[in-house]
């Protein structure tokens, strides 16, 4: 017999076609509103991969990695998750928005982790958002009798992400490098990694942003000497999502009229820097493209910014800038590990339920926040765009210039749940709300008003979508 627990009216149920394919196999299951604190060694995360032999689907508990070089090794296939594209004509097909764990619904060969048959119940997608349905592992297993198990993931408790140790950074950074470069004599860090120094503009731009005399006519001259960064800032200026009135002809016409002193000298900065390391050829499938995240987020925080109380606003150019470069460390993973950021796209497509830092800790050592914020030191900008970089994923975060990093991981928080960003969706915490003097509808509010103009933003991220 097949039981259903009571849901509210209001939640979404199963689709049809999954709770036909319950009753024909005449398995019994509950339905559970998705929630963060369900238990992950129950929750079942199913990913189709694909090689040149075909299709396979694996199954492993949410509480692993799935390491794709220990798949190798088990398969003797180079796997990698099947593209988009495929994955959505296969659920559409079903009408459904994800895929349930299911061997019969899809045809293809399953390999599942054993380890998940260590619970005594297993909760597994329905396919519809937010229902999940919990199976008993018995019952569960009868599912796999055509599937192979073996042992393949990483569990989570042995990978520890360092999100909150500065000190450790430097450390890590030159073991992960020394590893990656299998050099016998270690050399010093900023000798090992190749990076470009900072641009000419860049350097005139940071000393115009501590010398308190600084005018609108110092800042333009420092733009028109580079005729790139000029036509960027012009139509910036010019782009409907600031709605100027009448043509804007020049760099101190977008300042003056349009942009302000404050977010231009933020503004070039960020796309000075940005333009010193190139867009990787390589990116996870799916991704919301570098540029587009980092314009939303940058325009979010700005909202954000805007909607704290006066007394308690962090300098709003310099939130602005960072959001714009909140991401910069994902480019200099790129720059210095380039055959294991393959490897890096390759797992967070077949990771959706990770972050990017455990994905990049268990392959590295290291987190792009790590090097991200490092580089930023390294080559002398604000405190408080070290620690944004640095700590922009810790939502309890209140160590120096804790406003910078808060605003970064709210917004990029509240991207992600309205479908923007690569990561996993999730409950916010109070605390971080609380900590910059909003409500969450103030904040939700701040994104909406971004979203409305998304063609908008689109627009200004299409300048600087092309790779490198």
């Amino acid at each position: 017999m097949i039981e259903v627990a009571v849901v509210p009216d209001s939640t979404p149920r199963p689709p049809a076609v999954i709770v036909q394919l319950f009753e024909k196999l005449g398995l019994p299951y509950q339905e559970r509103v998705d929630q963060p604190n369900l238990e992950r060694a129950q929750r079942v995360q199913a990913v189709l991969l694909e090689d040149a032999v075909g299709a396979l689907l694996i199954l492993y508990p949410q509480n692993q990695l799935l390491d794709l070089n220990r798949l190798a090794e088990l398969t003797g296939r180079k796997l990698a998750a099947v593209k988009p594209e495929r994955l959505e004509r296969m659920l559409g097909k079903h009408q459904l928005d994800l895929l349930p764990a299911l061997p019969p619904l899809t045809s293809s060969p399953c390999l599942y982790d054993e380890r998940l048959l260590n619970e005594s119940s297993l909760l597994i997608e329905s396919g519809q958002r937010g229902v999940l349905l919990e199976v008993p592992t018995a019952a569960f297993r009868s599912l796999l009798s055509k599937a192979s198990a073996a042992r393949f993931g990483e569990p989570l408790s042995g990978i520890r992400p360092n999100l909150d140790r500065p000190d450790d950074d430097r450390a890590e950074i030159t073991e992960a490098v020394k590893a990656f470069t299998a050099r016998r004599i270690q050399q010093r860090l900023e000798e090992t990694i190749e990076i470009p120094p900072l641009p000419a503009t860049a350097q005139k731009i940071i000393k115009l942003r501590v010398d308190p005399d600084a005018t609108v006519d110092d800042i333009t001259g420092v733009v028109e000497t580079d005729p790139a960064l000029a036509a960027q800032v012009v139509s910036w200026a010019a782009s409907p999502y600031y709605a100027a009135p009448g043509k804007i002809r020049s760099v101190e016409d977008a300042i003056v009229r349009v942009l302000g002193f404050d977010l231009v000298i933020n503004l070039a900065l960020g796309l000075a820097l940005g333009k010193t390391l190139s867009l990787p050829k390589d990116q996870v499938q799916h991704a919301t493209p570098y540029w587009q995240q980092a314009i939303y987020c940058a325009a979010v925080i700005e909202g954000l910014t805007r909607a704290m109380p006066r007394a308690q606003r962090p300098e709003t150019g310099l939130t602005y800038l960072a959001g714009l470069l909140h991401n910069f460390g994902y480019l200099v993973l790129a720059h210095v590990f380039p055959p294991h950021f393959s490897l890096i796209c390759r797992h967070q497509e077949v990771n959706p339920h990770l972050p990017h830092s455990y994905i990049e800790q268990h392959l590295l050592g290291i987190s792009r926040e790590q090097i991200g914020s490092w580089l930023m030191r390294f080559w002398d900008m604000p405190e408080e765009l070290v620690s944004a970089l640095r700590f922009q994923h810790d939502p309890h975060y209140q160590g120096p210039h804790s406003a910078y990093p808060n605003l970064v991981c709210l917004a990029a928080s509240l991207l992600r749940n309205r479908g923007i960003g690569s990561g996993p969706q999730g409950e916010i915490p109070q605390g971080l709300f609380d900590r910059l003097g909003l409500s969450r509808d103030k904040a939700e509010d701040a994104v909406s008003k971004v979203l409305e103009a998304e063609a908008a933003l689109r627009d200004l991220a299409s300048q600087f979508n092309q790779p490198g």
